[in-house]
This record gives C-alpha cells, sequence and structure tokens, in this order.
C-alpha cells in the first residue's frame, strides 16, 4: 500500500459517538494468490510458457477486505488462515500492512493456506486453485490470535468475482460484531445465520452472488437476499436470475425483490436502480489499459459500500465504484492492486489536465473535489511489491 495515501475518511462528517467501531464486516477463505501477467496467449499443454510479470498477494476475501480498508473504511475480516509461511504473510499484510481487523479471525494448527495460481492474457485470466476445508474453530476461539478457524463461503461467493466454486468453506462464529455495513456471498440453498444477526442488529446488507453450478438461477434460493439492502451480481448473472434479455430490465426486476439494485456491465459500465423511490443511474466504464483484471469485482463493492455509507448519490457510487474498479485493473493481483485515495486523487489530477478531455465526463467526477486534496503526487504511482520474501 502507499505510505502517504491522504487520511481520508470517508464518513467522518456522519461518525458520531454511539456508532459501531467497525464500517464493514466480511468473511470468508483468505487464499495466497500467485498471478503472472504479460502472456501473450494462453499456456499450451506440454510447452513452458514465460510471463513478463508476476506477483503475489492475499487474495479470495482480501482482496475486498483490502480495497474497502484503502477507502478509509474501519474493515473487520473473519477468515481461517493457514498455518504456514503463506498464511503467516497473508495474516502480516492484511492486520499490519492494511490495518484490518483481525480479532475474529484465526490460523488453522496443521492447516495449509489456500493457493490460487491466475494467468491473465487477453484481458481475461485463467485460475488453478487448490485447498481443503479448514477444521470448525475450537470452542473459544475467535480472539485474533493465530490459532483456531473463521470463516464462511467459496471463494466465487466470497470475492464476487465467480472465478471458482473452491473447496474451502471454513466455519464461521455466529455473532459478528456491531457494523454500519456487512458484505455476504449468496449461494443458493445456503443460508448463513451471521446474515440475519448482521441486518437486526443494524448492518446493511450488501449481497454479492457467484455462479450458479446448479443452473436453476432462483432467486428464492438465495434466502439471505431477505436481508439485503443491496445486490450486486453482473449482467449475466441478473438475466438469468430475472429471466430477462437486458441487464437494465433485469436490474428493474431486482429492484422489487432488495431495496437496490445494481448491475455491472463489464465494458459498458453499470446500472442501478433504487427500489424505494423507483431512481435509476446509469454510469459508462472508464477506458484503461488493463494489465490484470483479478478482484476488480471486489473493488467496484468496495468503491460502491463506500459511497452508499457515505450517502453519496446513487450516480455517484456507481460512478465511484467504475473508477475504483478501472484504476484497478491497471495494477498486479487483486488485493495489492485495489487504489487508495493517493491513486484516486493522482488520476484526478492527471485527467483534468489531459487534452480533449470530454467536459461531461469530467463533470461525472466532480464530487471528487470535495474529497480530495489540493495537490497529489505524480501519475503513475509506485504501489506495494507484489512478491513473497523481501524483508525490510
Amino acid at each position: 500500500m502507499s505510505t502517504d495515501t491522504p487520511g481520508i475518511d470517508p464518513l467522518e462528517a456522519l461518525r458520531a459517538p454511539r456508532d459501531p467501531a467497525c464500517d464493514v464486516f466480511l468473511t470468508g477463505p483468505v487464499f495466497l494468490d500467485i498471478i503472472f501477467t504479460g502472456l501473450d496467449s494462453a499456456p499450451v499443454r506440454g510447452t513452458e510458457s514465460w510471463a513478463r510479470g508476476m506477483g503475489s498477494s492475499p487474495g479470495g476475501v482480501a482482496n475486498m477486505a483490502t480495497a474497502l480498508a484503502r477507502l478509509g473504511l474501519h474493515t473487520s475480516l473473519a477468515a481461517a488462515f493457514g498455518d504456514d509461511h503463506y498464511g503467516e504473510y497473508c495474516w502480516d499484510a492484511l492486520e499490519q500492512g492494511e490495518g484490518i481487523d483481525l480479532s475474529m479471525s484465526h490460523t488453522v494448527p496443521g492447516w495449509h493456506s489456500p493457493v490460487t495460481v491466475s494467468m491473465a492474457y487477453e484481458g481475461e485470466r485463467t485460475m488453478v486453485s487448490h485447498g481443503h476445508e479448514a477444521p470448525a474453530p475450537a470452542p473459544g476461539a475467535g480472539t485474533g490470535s493465530r490459532a483456531g478457524a473463521a470463516g464462511t463461503g467459496s471463494r466465487a461467493g466470497a470475492t464476487g468475482t465467480g472465478t471458482s466454486t473452491g473447496a474451502v468453506a471454513p466455519v464461521f462464529p455466529q455473532c459478528p460484531p456491531r457494523a454500519r455495513a456487512a458484505i455476504a456471498s449468496l449461494a443458493p440453498g445456503r443460508s448463513e445465520p451471521w446474515v440475519a444477526t448482521a441486518a437486526r442488529d443494524g448492518a446493511l446488507v450488501f449481497g454479492d452472488v457467484g455462479w450458479d453450478e446448479t443452473g436453476r438461477w432462483d432467486l428464492d434460493a438465495l434466502p439471505d437476499l431477505a436481508h439485503c439492502e443491496a445486490f450486486l451480481p453482473n449482467a449475466e448473472e441478473a438475466m438469468r436470475y430475472t429471466r430477462t434479455d437486458c441487464p437494465r430490465a433485469a436490474a428493474h426486476a431486482l429492484a422489487e425483490r432488495v431495496p437496490l439494485a445494481v448491475v455491472t456491465l463489464g465494458a459498458e459500465g453499470a446500472y442501478a436502480v433504487d427500489g424505494r423511490t423507483g431512481t435509476a443511474a446509469a454510469v459508462p466504464a472508464i477506458e484503461v489499459e488493463a494489465l490484470d483484471p483479478t478482484g476488480a469485482g471486489d473493488v467496484f463493492v468496495a468503491g460502491f459500500v463506500t459511497g452508499t455509507l457515505a450517502d453519496w448519490p446513487l450516480a455517484d457510487r456507481l460512478a465511484f465504484a467504475g473508477l475504483t474498479a478501472a484504476l484497478s485493473v491497471q495494477e498486479f493481483g487483486g488485493s495489492l492492486s485495489a487504489p487508495g485515495w493517493a491513486e484516486i486523487a493522482a488520476w484526478w489530477q492527471l485527467i483534468r489536465t489531459c487534452d480533449r478531455q470530454d467536459p461531461a465526463a469530467l463533470e461525472r467526477y466532480a464530487f471528487l473535489d470535495d474529497l480530495l486534496p489540493a495537490t497529489a503526487r505524480a501519475w503513475p504511482l509506485r504501489r506495494a511489491v507484489p512478491t513473497i520474501g523481501f524483508r525490510q
């Protein structure tokens, strides 16, 4: 993470003494991600391919947790960590490097970290993962020490990228901390008691979802959707769940089931409908040269959650979420690529000095003027070293 990120708290004006200490709670498996970039094509059977770039970082639910923390939200993560060097690296990177609260997380004795190898090429990626389900936590576990277990959900649900069904689904304790918001991984036929508890305690629940391997695409099979403030599928998922052939029509149909429906449209941006007011908003995507799309969906969700908790207008939330996701794909990896306020400020300073910028497009991001410092570091920015093994 950038060491001189401006100390921006997007919720500063809204904080009160009785508010929860936690802004966002989330849970899920933490993977060690090893990412190869700069491949000209997919690896060919029986040959050796050389990548021009490589990065390693905490992955899985760590992508979203890091993105939230870098945007200034007090983030609490419950996860199981492997009892190996990979697990130690991931724990230290999240707790010490990103300031994420791991008081509900544990290290599982004798359990190795789940690992994903991702190969990025032609604007997409291919992933290979390995891991085993973490044992159930011992009684009394959950004190933030590196012993025990926590977490829930598959990698696909936890990260919001739908890239792996995964075999890692650790057990999670039933009492989440009081929080402004929680991010839940929805899966067909599965209900997590902590989601209802979080909603009952006042948290806004943001529902993420992965590919439905059952092929049913039945909203009634997502019982925790009833507790969600917002549901954030991609276009294909939204159309399948609503039996529509248009992402925008799908968003309107979903808004009849949840207060806020947000559908990501890939290269076309995003579309959202507020079911309470009927307000709709559409924001086009920002054109960038993508290095690695890993974790972009997680960063989008983090940006949207930030804007929602800060009570921004719907269109501003969408624009901000799309901007953070666009900035992330220009860097290695999932969690390491998540932008902070320094990256956002540098982009905003750069884009306003570029020739032939569309004034209307710039106006879309004018709300950033009230958030960002008057001066910013030069673009591009140097980020964290994306590897394991270097010591300071």
